[in-house]
């Protein structure tokens, strides 16, 4: 059971790795040779005002956009071949945190039953609320990040050649440093599968769903997507709200929790590289989830108890 789980684990890892591994490489290679280009620097004056209204340079907006199309993985690609200070990577990881991956992920929700406008609409809110407010309250990071086992950046590079060659070794080191994160990650959670303690863990999860205002059939939905992630735990949650009969409301205000707080195992320790703290980050996830949730909650059940109450007026009269 053991050693077949962790040949599966294994397995599965390789597997994410190379199908991520083909969205960072390329998009590290061709960031990397177009910063040796007029093209990105026309690029980041364009954007640059911007950027510094939230605290950012104009490279910031790279990361950002492609973040947002792409997923995290090709975020982190962009942000490890910019120099950045560990501030500007922190609320880089913040927004891309609360805000990545929307084609995929906002059709995932449109699937499940939540309207795209709700999605999008919290997605980008929140990071851009995160970067403004992380900006305002935090006045230190202002050393250059490092990032892990990327080499520091050198002098000026002269030639083609080496510049291609310089490329290629952020590329490559990028997905090495996914692998070694990826691959056991992966590990762990064929053993969540093969053990069944996913549903172990909805069933933990149902006094925390019902203090969030959502009924206890809601607990499947918001376990994988905690554990797996919105894309990764599509399905899932998918055949949860399926078989548990979770009503439309309910599995709203899950995915409002779910976009501000997901797959947060994964979505943290990939950001472990960057050279940022990550426990803050987890934590701001997680504070943020649970307040609007809770907000909403409180919000959606007074309008439907003053339709009861108009309804039941109504009769009455």
């Amino acid at each position: 059971m053991l050693l077949e789980s962790s040949k599966k684990g294994i397995k599965v890892g390789f597997k994410t790795t190379w199908t991520l591994g083909k969205v960072i490489f390329p998009v590290t290679l061709i960031v990397a040779i177009l910063q040796h280009t007029p093209v990105l620097p026309w690029i980041i004056k364009l954007i640059t005002p911007l950027m510094n209204l939230i605290g950012l340079s104009g490279d910031a907006a790279i990361p950002i956009v492609l973040g947002n199309i792409l997923n995290l993985y090709a975020g982190i690609g962009a942000i490890l071949t910019l120099e950045l200070t560990v501030k500007e990577v922190f609320i880089i990881a913040v927004m891309l945190s609360f805000s990545h991956n929307l084609l995929i992920e906002s059709s995932v929700a449109v699937k499940v039953g939540v309207k795209l406008w709700v999605i999008v609409a919290v997605r980008l809110g929140l990071a851009l609320i995160s970067a403004i407010v992380i900006n305002l309250v935090w006045h230190g990071g202002s050393e250059i990040a490092k990032y892990g086992i990327i080499p520091p950046k050198e002098e000026e590079l002269s030639g083609w050649a080496s510049i291609l060659l310089d490329a290629l070794q952020k590329a490559g080191l990028g997905v090495l440093q996914l692998a070694i994160i990826v691959i056991p990650l992966m590990v762990v959670i064929q053993f969540l599968k093969d053990l069944n303690w996913l549903a172990v863990f909805s069933k933990w999860m149902a006094p925390v769903t019902k203090a969030l205002g959502m009924k206890e059939n809601t607990s499947t939905t918001l376990a994988a997507g905690l554990l797996i992630g919105l894309a990764f735990g599509a399905g899932v949650m998918i055949q949860a709200v399926k078989e548990d009969g979770v009503s439309k409301k309910d599995v709203t205000i899950a995915f409002i929790f779910l976009v501000a707080c997901h797959a947060v195992v994964e979505d943290t320790l990939i950001f472990v590289p960057l050279g940022i703290p990550v426990l803050p980050l987890l934590l701001i996830r997680l504070g943020v989830a649970i307040l609007l949730t809770l907000i909403v909650s409180f919000i959606w059940n007074r309008i439907d108890l003053d339709k009861r109450k108009e309804t039941a007026y109504e009769h009455t009269s």
